[in-house]
Order: structure tokens, then C-alpha cells, then sequence
């Protein structure tokens, strides 16, 4: 009861446009979970290869990584509410085009546009609701940000096949895929309505924002600001690399190593976001025993025992109790930590600060995918990803004990910290 009671006095507390910002989140994912389950296999039925396929991510990937910085100096300049419209809005258009053209150039081409694009509403999010919220507010509030992101996800990836199975009963497979993206495209549009409700931002955001139009190198002359941005960055990198390493990969290697059919991966990963989104709501109550700086540090830890166990085991079910833990674990302390971040930098600087810990993180993935395979491929099916585990581990070892030595003794959130001990 008491759990229950300290989140509903959180949500409650919650202004308009946090509220509304919810909104649009829950929208905005679930079209985006349709789309992205669905969309290769459109690729697929247009008659390309897998190929394709992979070029199509790694133009959208590309153009996140190439944007994401900007984005989040525009963003701090023109404003969250400003840069989300746009963001949304193209997103939204750029999806319902990407249903229906069949061109390979044009595939490859508005893939790109939707990093571009979706970019504007990545770097905004987080910023803005931290604009809108109290320092006490912001564990629970970015807990339930990522907790609803996950599970809003996890609701469009199970639409997206269900769709697609009633659509293929009436109609040809590509059509019914065509009609299953362009239902995504719709409803990630809708997320549009509640961004357009958004209220002015607070004066003292709205102050930040007149202070950046002033000139682009004060950006960067901010010493104080850049450094703790740079900080926060590495260790988000170390991260990155260890997570590229395994997470794009997880669907292959239960399937290389279990031979474990398409429906029980997909089982199996829509499990571990479920977990994911408990655990995040999870995360503030370890925040209140040991602070926020030492709660990121724990869950990181405590998922490494999973995660080997994942990367030796040889029975599928302890796998796959390895993978929700590991997954949930690691997970859970993300939002504590841009909570962290989000307190220790400027209000001018929080869209550049998430667009860089985006895109460090980003980086990691882009880098590892060909070190991943190519280990997978010369030591085979057990001990290719035994190593590749093995390696995520020791990356995760070393990121974890890096943001303990380096922020120990930062402050943590006294606020946070005093709201919380009052439930």
C-alpha cells in the first residue's frame, strides 16, 4: 500500500505538461513498436534481400548519430516544445511514406529521414520534463518515463503482429503489412495532439532558451557544464560498446545456440522489456536506501552474474531467466542516472547533454556490431558468444567502477532524497 501510495502522490504532482508529455510518449511508441516489428518484413515482401535490411538500419543509425548533437543545440535554442512539433510531426509523415514506397533508393532514403527526424523528439523528452518537474520528482518521474516507453513498446510490437495476421485473412501479405505500417504511422501521429497542448515552458526555461540565441559559442564556453556532459559521456560509452556487443544480436543467439523457434524469441524478448518496465519502477526505492550515485552502481553489478550466466549456459529456460534479469537489472538504473545527469547541468545545456550521452551510446552500437559476428563467426555458436558476453561483462566492470570513482561524491539529490524518505 505504501508503494502504491508513494506513486500516486508522485503522479499526482505531476503539471500538464508532464502529463501531456506522457501522453505523447505512450502514442509515439506504440507506433513506433508496430512499425519497427513489422518493417523488414515489408522489405522482405517487396523482394530484397536481407542485405537491404541491414543497410535500411544502418541509414537510420547514421543519421541519428550525424543529427543528434545538433538537434540538441537546436533544441536548447528554439525550445522543447518547438523542436518535439517538428520532431513528431516529420516522424510521423516520413513513417506513413516509408508504408507505402517500394523503391530501394527510397527506402534507404527515408530511412535516413527517420533518424533525421525522430531525432528532434529524442533529444527533447527527457529536457523537457525535466523543465517541468522538481529535482524530488525527477526518480520517479523519469522511472515511469522509461517504465511507460518500454511497456507502450512492448504493446505496439504485440499489435503489429496481430495486425498484420487478421489483415493477411482478407488480403496479401504485403498488403497486410502495408496496412499494419501505415496503422503505426497513424497512431505515432496522434502523439502529435498532446505535444500541441503543451503550455509555455517556465520562465526560467524560457530564460535558458533567450540566453542561447544569443551567440552558438556559449555553447561550449561553459566549462562547468561541458565537463560534467563529457563525464557522464564516457561512461555512457563504456556502456554502449559492451551493449553493442550483445543486445542487437540476442533474437540470433538464442536461435544459433537453442535453435529456439521465431515465436519463443520473440517470447522471451517481449519478457525482458515487461521486466524491464517493473524494475524501472523499482529503481527509486533503492535510490531511497543508498542514494542515487551508489543505486546506478548496484543494479549494473548485480546484472553481471545474468548476463555470464546468458553467456555459459547451455539450457534455453536458464538462458532466458538470465537475459529478464540481466536486462531488467541493467536497465532499472538508466533513468536514476540522467536523473543524475539532468540535476548537474543547466537548463541551457540538458538538450546538448541527453543528445550527447544519445549518441556516445549510439556510437557503442554502431562500432561492435561487426567485432560481435566476427567473433561469433570464427569461435561458433557456444563459445563465440561466451566470449562476446564475457567481454560485455568486463566493459560493463569497468563503466560501473568508472561512474562510482568519478561521481562518488557528487551530492546526491538532497531533495530527492528527503522527499522519498517521507513515504
Amino acid at each position: 500500500m505504501a508503494f502504491y501510495k508513494e506513486w500516486a502522490t508522485q503522479i499526482r504532482g505531476y503539471n500538464h505538461n508532464i502529463k501531456q508529455a506522457i501522453f505523447a510518449n505512450i502514442f509515439t511508441q506504440i507506433g513506433l513498436g508496430i512499425f519497427m516489428v513489422i518493417y523488414n518484413f515489408y522489405i522482405r515482401e517487396l523482394g530484397f534481400s536481407e542485405k537491404i535490411n541491414g543497410q535500411v538500419i544502418s541509414m537510420t543509425a547514421l543519421a541519428t548519430a550525424i543529427i543528434l548533437i545538433p538537434a540538441g543545440i537546436l533544441s536548447d535554442r528554439i525550445g522543447r516544445k518547438k523542436a518535439m512539433l517538428f520532431g513528431t510531426a516529420a516522424s510521423g509523415l516520413v513513417l506513413l511514406f516509408r508504408g507505402v514506397i517500394e523503391s530501394q533508393s527510397l527506402l534507404l532514403l527515408f530511412a535516413f529521414f527517420t533518424g533525421l527526424t525522430i531525432a528532434f523528439v529524442q533529444v527533447s523528452g527527457i529536457p523537457w520534463l525535466a523543465e517541468n518537474s522538481k529535482p524530488e520528482q525527477r526518480v520517479h518521474l523519469f522511472s515511469i518515463h522509461f517504465a511507460v516507453m518500454t511497456g507502450a513498446n512492448v504493446i505496439g510490437n504485440l499489435s503489429g503482429g496481430i495486425f498484420t495476421d487478421i489483415f493477411s485473412m482478407f488480403t496479401t501479405t504485403l498488403n497486410s503489412i502495408r496496412f499494419t505500417l501505415l496503422i503505426g504511422g497513424i497512431i505515432f501521429l496522434i502523439g502529435l495532439i498532446p505535444v500541441i497542448r503543451f503550455k509555455d515552458p517556465p520562465k526560467k526555461a524560457k530564460k535558458n532558451q533567450d540566453i542561447n540565441k544569443k551567440s552558438p559559442i556559449k555553447i561550449f564556453s561553459n566549462n562547468k557544464n561541458i565537463k560534467v556532459i563529457l563525464l557522464f559521456a564516457f561512461a555512457q560509452l563504456m556502456i554502449g560498446i559492451g551493449a553493442g556487443l550483445v543486445i542487437p544480436y540476442l533474437n540470433l543467439y538464442f536461435a544459433d545456440r537453442f535453435s529456439a523457434t521465431n515465436s519463443m524469441i520473440g517470447f522471451i524478448i517481449s519478457m525482458g522489456q515487461a521486466a524491464t518496465a517493473v524494475a524501472m519502477i523499482i529503481g527509486p526505492m533503492v535510490v531511497r536506501k543508498v542514494g542515487e550515485v551508489k543505486a546506478v552502481v548496484i543494479l549494473q553489478l548485480t546484472s553481471l552474474p545474468f548476463l555470464l550466466l546468458t553467456a555459459y549456459t547451455e539450457n534455453l529456460w536458464l538462458a532466458a531467466l538470465g537475459f529478464l534479469f540481466r536486462q531488467a537489472l541493467m536497465n532499472a538504473g538508466n533513468p536514476i542516472q540522467i536523473t543524475l545527469m539532468m540535476s548537474k547541468v543547466d537548463d541551457s545545456m540538458k538538450g546538448l547533454a541527453n543528445s550527447v550521452n544519445q549518441m556516445v551510446f549510439n556510437l557503442g552500437w554502431a562500432v561492435m556490431g561487426p567485432v560481435s559476428t566476427g567473433i561469433v563467426v570464427k569461435y561458433g555458436a557456444y563459445w563465440g558468444y561466451a566470449l562476446v558476453f564475457s567481454i560485455t561483462a568486463a566493459l560493463y566492470l569497468v563503466g560501473s567502477s568508472y561512474f562510482y570513482i568519478v561521481f562518488r561524491n557528487y551530492n546526491k539529490t538532497k531533495k530527492a532524497a528527503t522527499a522519498a524518505k517521507t513515504f
